[in-house]
């Protein structure tokens, strides 16, 4: 039998476009779209796979509005057999949760189940007016099939398709069976340009529109009534930083005196962070008598956090997202508790570094089955976990494995997720129309449209999910000897959740934590790679000898154009850090890029043209060719220059 490819597209609106309403809610009518990007290298994927295998048929589906029309055309010109657009108006509001839902049922319509093993479901990593990559995790789980996410690369043998996977500091080789779900990365192959025989053949072609009761979906279970998460509100992002101070001098010499002596006559800033986990409601509840404080939780109780084990040590995000379980349980009081799941083999070593990090309990799943982390029996017991205990909020380390674990698992609980968080708090929902107030309930805030606004995202059942983006917030102080309980905790094992195999991994050692810790990144963009990056490395290299934490990081072009590892990127599609310097050489400066550096305490900008938008951000700034500034930065650095940096 024929094998089928299914890949998953949606268009989405130009950030540029987007404009706040009345509402405080985004108003996506008049925005100009197109196409996502990473939705066009599953798309390639997909011919890929046709050109190796030519009775392979393809077929491309979305869901929105009929103006979803012109890319789901665009697949057809490029080769796509087949096009069904899901549209509806009763879809209006769904969150990932829901679109998810309304994509499997539509799959299950065309006649693709579980029980099939003759096809295979492609989609982008993620949209870019979400930046959330559920929805492949959580179509998945609706289709009950296997999933390989943040994939690169696919080859198709026989009934197993062969993935080539990003992990945290490498990648992983998997063999999947059919049918299964694969999500693509940027590193992946661009989408090919329409031949003209292609473009001639899809004017023969026609898309499908298909309504709910089309495909007999429940309208509850979709749009904003069948979504468990909502945006209550969105406000736009401005920055605090002083104006660049741009180096001044009439040859490369006196352009960066200039730099070293602004940078050494300022010292730091002292930053101070907001009361994380308070909100001011003064003002409020003169207005409110007679409403009816709902809790929602029947009975829900305590924070749960992933620990993520990787070669064996718990993975930093694992306990920065200890700071802000700590925050909840204090706030929502009751003697509420803080437990971390470990999963793993042998890693009962383990859990004193959870409880002295801020656990009050560790549940431990240890079996020789689980030393490598595989998506499907994780989900599984997670899903039991999370039935035994009942928290009413769980919280994952935004990686790339609890990018994919979280809205998997939520699809299994029935739980809304909030992705990319960067604060957590405590909080309560007033509908004045009902007269009621949901209390308490998570207010979970993420920045979305690369940074540029914040949106927060509550849901009214339990558990409520959220992952938080590595580097937010700092790993709290250890306390030796502190107190804890270690549960042991046996799940049910099924074989079928194995059914994906590992066949190697590889991890080049220090890309994440590295990155993270250091006090001084020096960061490559598209304007950078003149020399495959051999200056910023060397810059890294001679602050280290000076003794200075340093480390190299690049922006998404650079890995796009697979100069340097996806660990590496910094971004709001890659890692959050908060170094004491970020160097940025050739970096634009586009909103994306410097959602991951907003934090720094310092920014110096080196670019050829002093109108990039990265001057904006910079507290020092060098116009000009960094193949002629560097080796001279470099050289002062090798004499005892550290960007300010003490060094014992």
């Amino acid at each position: 039998m024929a094998t089928t490819v299914i890949t998953l597209i949606k268009q989405v609106p130009l950030p540029s476009e987007m404009r706040v309403g009345r509402d405080g809610l985004m108003d996506r009518t008049r925005a100009k779209s197109t196409i996502n990007r990473d939705c066009t290298y599953a798309l390639e994927a997909g011919l890929e796979l046709r050109d190796e295998n030519r009775d392979i048929r393809l077929i491309v589906c979305s869901m929105g509005p009929p103006s979803f029309k012109s890319s789901l055309q665009k697949a057809l010109e490029v080769g796509y057999d087949e096009a069904y657009l899901l549209s509806d108006r009763r879809l209006g509001g769904s969150d990932t949760f829901a679109t998810s839902y309304a994509l499997s049922e539509l799959i299950k319509y065309l006649g693709f189940t579980k029980d099939r093993g003759d096809f295979i479901i492609l989609t982008g990593r993620q949209t870019s007016d979400g930046d959330t990559a559920h929805v492949p995790s959580q179509v998945a789980e609706n289709m009950g099939i296997a999933q390989a996410t943040f994939v690169d690369g696919v080859l198709l043998n026989g009934d197993e398709l062969i993935a080539k996977r990003i992990i945290e500091g490498g990648h992983q080789i998997l063999k999947l069976k059919l049918p299964s779900l694969v999500s693509f990365t940027p590193t992946a192959t661009p989408l090919r340009r329409a031949s003209l025989i292609e473009t001639i053949r899809a004017r023969d072609k026609s898309i499908k529109l298909l309504t709910i009761d089309d495909i007999s979906l429940d309208a509850n279970r979709v749009g904003l009534r069948g979504s468990p998460t909502i945006v209550s509100k969105v406000k736009t992002v401005k920055s605090s930083r002083e104006a660049v101070k741009m180096a001044e001098g009439d040859n490369l010499i006196e352009l960066v005196n200039s730099l070293i002596i602004d940078i050494k006559s300022k010292g730091f800033s002292k930053k101070v962070n907001g009361n994380r986990g308070r909100r001011d409601e003064s003002g409020e509840d003169e207005t409110l008598d007679g409403f009816e404080i709902v809790d929602f939780r029947d009975g829900a109780r305590g924070v749960l956090t992933w620990a993520e084990v990787i070669d064996g040590k718990l993975s930093r995000a694992s306990l920065e997202i200890l700071t802000p379980a700590r925050e909840l349980a204090d706030r929502l009081g009751d003697g509420t508790e803080v437990k971390s799941v470990l999963i793993g083999k042998d890693i009962y070593n383990l859990s004193r570094e959870l409880i002295e990090h801020g656990s009050n309990g560790v549940i431990v799943v240890d079996n020789e089955l689980l030393e490598e982390y595989q998506i499907l029996p994780f989900a599984s017991i997670f899903g039991q976990i999370i039935e035994r205990y009942r928290p009413e909020i769980v919280i994952f380390p935004a990686s790339i494995a609890g990018r994919e674990l979280a809205p998997r698992v939520g699809v299994k609980v029935n739980g809304g997720v909030t992705a990319d968080c960067t604060e957590l708090r405590v909080g309560r929902h007033i509908n004045r129309r009902m007269r009621k107030i949901y209390s308490p309930l998570l207010e979970a805030i993420r920045p979305t449209y690369g940074d540029s606004k914040l949106a927060t995202i509550i849901g009214f059942q339990t558990p409520q999910i959220a992952t938080v983006r590595a580097g937010t917030f700092r790993v709290p102080s250890r306390e030796v000897g502190a107190d804890g309980s270690v549960e042991k905790f046996s799940p049910n094992l099924n074989s079928k959740d194995f059914i994906t195999k590992i066949v190697e991994s590889t991890r080049g050692g220090d890309g994440l934590d590295e990155i993270l810790k250091a006090d001084v990144v020096v960061g490559a963009g598209r304007g950078a790679r003149e020399d495959e990056l051999q200056l910023i490395k060397a810059l890294a290299k001679a602050l280290k000898r000076q003794g200075v934490s340093a480390t190299w990081a690049v922006s998404r072009a650079v890995v796009d154009e697979k100069l340097a590892p996806y660990e590496r990127q910094i971004g709001q599609t890659g890692k959050i850090i908060r170094p004491k310097v970020y160097i940025a050489i050739g970096i634009s400066g586009s909103i994306q890029h410097m959602a991951g550096v907003k934090d720094a305490e310092r920014i110096i900008a080196i670019n050829r043209k002093s109108s990039e938008p990265i001057f904006n951000y910079a507290e020092f700034g060098v116009a000009g060719e960094y193949m002629d500034i560097l080796p001279l930065i470099i050289d002062k650095v090798n004499n005892g220059f550290t960007f300010g940096i003490d060094v014992e």
